[in-house]
């Protein structure tokens, strides 16, 4: 099988830090990969780089045998296949429910608007949101607000979804009704590239966990492997911290 998205030697910089050093990584359909690792190690910086959030100084990214890097590349018609869920929701708070679900199918793949609703309120019953098609944006929950960006992104109908730390903004008693969300997403054979703080739902669920330090890729594993005998003392030493292993 080929990969849907190849990493090979990405390198990033900001100013003088280096944040990505030589990432090489395949992301498999249907596949569901943890990024771990300790605040500043790369994981959200090599999330973003996957679709071009953050432009790479070097190294390649090929998505579905396309390279994002190479100029002569549709972009924005790439993008329609990739999902993305910010930690910070990023709702349009101008807009409902419903608009925010169908602004990119109408506008981007020229879908009509009574197509476009029909995919938004599957989409929002699929995330529990039946009673909420028409609500103000700016009235829900933090949980309510990360679940339509979850249907919004899947009304793109993408190919695979990336979660930058989508629970790590919530109050901790909601985090469990995004993270179920996710896992239905997993069992119904969804792509996904998930950067997390959330080792429970990394071991659970994930098919491959990637344990990231100091912008390289120090591990990499099943959650057996990773959580249950790591190899590295880095990958002991963080983890320690959430599995009380010390």
């Amino acid at each position: 099988m080929e990969p849907i998205i190849r990493i090979e030697q990405l390198e990033k910089s900001f100013g003088q830090l280096k944040v990505l050093k030589g990432i090489d990584l395949d992301i498999y359909p249907g596949e569901v990969v943890c990024i771990i690792g300790a605040s500043g190690s790369g994981k959200s910086t090599l999330l973003r780089c996957l679709n071009l959030l953050e432009e790479a100084d070097a190294g390649h990214i090929w998505f579905e045998g396309k390279d994002l890097m190479d100029l002569s590349t549709n972009l924005n018609e790439l993008r329609q296949h990739i999902g993305m869920v910010f930690q910070s929701f990023n709702l349009f708070n101008n807009k409902n429910v419903l608009d925010n679900c169908t602004m990119s199918p109408i506008s981007v793949k020229k879908k009509s608007r009574k197509e476009a609703e029909r995919m938004a309120i599957e989409k929002l019953s699929e995330v529990g949101l039946q009673n909420f098609i028409r609500a103000d944006s700016r009235r829900l929950s933090g949980g309510q607000k990360q679940r339509v960006a979850i249907a919004r992104a899947l009304c793109m109908e993408p190919d695979i979804m990336l979660f930058d730390e989508p629970t790590s903004a919530l109050d901790p008693e909601i985090v469990g009704e995004v993270l179920d969300v996710m896992k239905k997403l997993a069992a119904d054979g969804m792509t996904m590239v998930v950067v997390t703080h959330e080792m429970a739902f990394a071991r659970e669920v994930s098919d491959r966990v990637v344990f990231m330090d100091g912008g390289v890729i120090l591990e990499q594993g099943t959650p057996a492997e990773v959580f249950g005998n790591p190899k590295q003392p880095r990958t002991r030493e963080f983890l320690s911290r959430y599995l009380g292993d010390k």
